[in-house]
């Protein structure tokens, strides 16, 4: 009953109209935008959000403990809570003061051979020693795999008008690697974590909502090509429309849970039964186990997944009519679509098509995940894009290593299939500019 729950509460909250946003799904755009459950959800339901909530923001612990709920962090992980690299549900920054914040991931992989069992169910080739992701901690007999540094190098961007803006470019190393040197061709892709915005109304989309917009070949000759990732569902056995990660990698929310417990803290779910230590960590594979096979039962789970996908969405409040015009007329909406219609016929706006697009050698990293090539991302969505920096209190980081300080700069990193949008926006005056950068900034 609790998996049908989110369908049957958008039922009622539907019912009074079919054809727009409930303004009960809204939160006006505060310090807690993002941490408000949707309207109308039973007293059962509310159990499921306050447990699953719970789960979310309090610690695990190392296993064998006496805090048998919330046991078996590890052996290698990144973070004891969710709400350490998610703060307040919203989007976080790369530096926490002067060091590289939780925030910041480091997947790793090596080319992909198409006919390997990891590369069928994960999309990509695990690196041998130090698997799919970079683990920055460990429980107290196991290392930690290794940390994370940045380097920034200066590129410019000049306007039509001739203004110049200063954008970082980075690069990234490893260090103090505790199980020897990464294989020679290790493809290194650094992710920050992303807002959790909608997740639940993305998932009420059909499939054909999605692919309608698809146009891999670009048969309407309008340099824009986008086209959906299809990728392996571990509980279905079979392969399915992506719709969540950077590279929509996942086609569930409990999917992609589950992934981020095994990844981030180390955490077995039905979906992923096994620590995370590779063949050769002898001392993670020997580590304490806790009392239970599995440290996050499927009830757990669930109730993560359903307070994840319960979670309200910021209001919009339009006024830059100028800046909306603008958006259209640039192509910025042609994979920043504003309107999507859900199974029950209520109109969303994520501002995104989660599709693939070609963004530009500049922004590749190297690595593919199933149909999605190293250049192609999938579009983010900008609902409740000015709200991350209230909900945190400080200011974000965009694009997907938060290389980007500012919605400017995150426009001027666009390449590839956004090139022509971005040259037009460069050739605006300084005036428009910030007209369209005001509407999206009311998204």
């Amino acid at each position: 009953m609790k998996i049908l729950a989110f369908s049957l509460s958008l039922v009622a909250l539907c019912a009074t109209g079919l054809n727009a946003f409930n303004t009960k799904y809204y939160t006006t755009p505060s310090k807690k935008a993002f941490i408000k459950p949707t309207s109308n959800l039973s007293n059962e339901e509310i159990d499921s959000f306050i447990l699953g909530k719970s789960f979310f923001r309090i610690p695990w612990v190392e296993a064998p403990s006496a805090t048998t709920a919330r046991d078996g962090l590890g052996p290698l992980f990144n973070s004891n809570t969710c709400i350490s690299c998610h703060p307040n549900n919203a989007l976080g920054s790369v530096y926490n003061k002067n060091n590289v914040s939780r925030h910041m991931v480091v997947r790793l992989s090596i080319p992909n051979s198409k006919t390997n069992d990891s590369y069928k169910k994960m999309g990509f080739t695990p690196e041998a020693v130090y698997g799919a992701q970079l683990s920055l901690n460990g429980t107290r007999s196991v290392p930690f795999e290794g940390k994370l540094a940045i380097k920034y190098t200066n590129k410019y961007e000049t306007y039509k008008d001739g203004q110049t803006v200063v954008l970082s470019k980075p690069t990234y190393s490893l260090y103090d690697l505790n199980y020897g040197p990464l294989d020679k061709n290790a493809i290194i892709s650094v992710r920050k974590a992303p807002p959790l915005v909608g997740l639940g109304l993305l998932e009420l989309l059909d499939d054909e909502e999605i692919l309608k917009n698809e146009d891999e070949n670009d048969i309407n000759n309008d340099g824009i090509s986008g086209k959906a990732n299809i990728v392996y569902s571990i509980i279905h056995d079979d392969y399915r429309l992506g719709r969540y990660t950077y590279k929509a990698s996942a086609p569930t929310v409990k999917h992609q849970s589950a992934a981020a417990f095994h990844n981030d803290m180390g955490l077995t779910t039905s979906y992923f039964p096994n620590d995370n230590c590779t063949k050769t960590q002898i001392k993670c594979l020997s580590a304490p186990k806790p009392r239970d096979a599995i440290d996050v039962p499927d009830y757990r789970l669930e109730a993560v997944d359903f307070y994840l996908r319960h979670l309200k969405v910021p209001k919009m409040k339009i006024t830059q009519k100028e800046g909306q015009k603008l958006f259209t007329d640039l192509a910025c909406a042609s994979c920043h679509t504003p309107k999507l219609k859900t199974k029950n016929n209520l109109i969303i706006s994520p501002y995104s098509d989660l599709l693939l697009h070609d963004m530009g050698e500049e922004l590749s990293d190297g690595r593919s995940e199933f149909k999605a090539n190293p250049r192609e991302w999938r579009t983010p969505t900008l609902w409740g894009i000015e709200s991350y920096s209230k909900a945190i209190g400080k200011r974000v980081d965009f694009l997907h290593d938060g290389r980007a300080k500012s919605i400017e700069e995150a426009i001027l990193w666009h390449n590839g299939e956004a090139k022509n949008a971005k040259d037009a926006f460069m050739n605006l005056d300084k005036e428009k500019r910030e007209k369209l950068i005001n509407f999206i900034k009311e998204l």
